[in-house]
């Protein structure tokens, strides 16, 4: 006699198709308008992940000098759009998906200036029901040294 299988469905892990459709779907245009490209999206461990990894987004801030002050360097303004930005991505790849949320608080800290483009990596450090908590390194592209750091927390209405 043959005994019932039951298949399980595995959703698919939140990915970069899905990170791109959040960000043109939920997005602010004038946050679209900044060109942030979505570089990885780590929603599962990947294998030989060390034991203290976290579910997170990688996002670019590509240089324009539409997004600078008067001497060429990138503004503080895009700078915290990108890692603001980067957090919701990260958060959804915990979630495995977007869920509407709301910045409760975020610290940053600028290091330097910087004039080229600028990584962001975010790193979701608690997720839960109602609230979430994340921190943003992030580094200049032209030489990897860190240009800011981001602590932040997310209220889930």
């Amino acid at each position: 006699m043959l005994a019932a299988r039951r298949l399980e469905v595995v959703e698919p892990l939140f990915g970069l198709d899905a990170a791109t459709r959040l960000v043109a779907e939920v997005f602010a245009p004038w946050v679209q308008n900044l060109g942030l490209l979505i570089e990885r999206v780590e929603a599962g461990r990947p294998p030989g992940a060390p034991p203290d990894w976290q579910p997170g987004a990688v996002l670019r801030l590509p240089y324009s000098r539409r997004i600078c002050r008067e001497d060429g360097m990138v503004c503080t303004q895009a700078l915290t759009a990108l890692a603001d930005s980067a957090m919701v991505v990260a958060c959804a790849a915990a979630w495995n998906g977007h869920k509407a949320m709301t910045p409760i608080d975020q610290s940053t800290h600028f290091m330097r200036a910087v004039n080229f483009d600028v990584v962001a990596d975010a790193r979701v450090l608690r997720i839960g029901r109602a609230t979430s908590f994340g921190r943003v390194m992030l580094y200049g592209t032209g030489d990897n040294r860190p240009v800011g750091m981001v602590a932040s927390a997310f209220a889930v209405p």
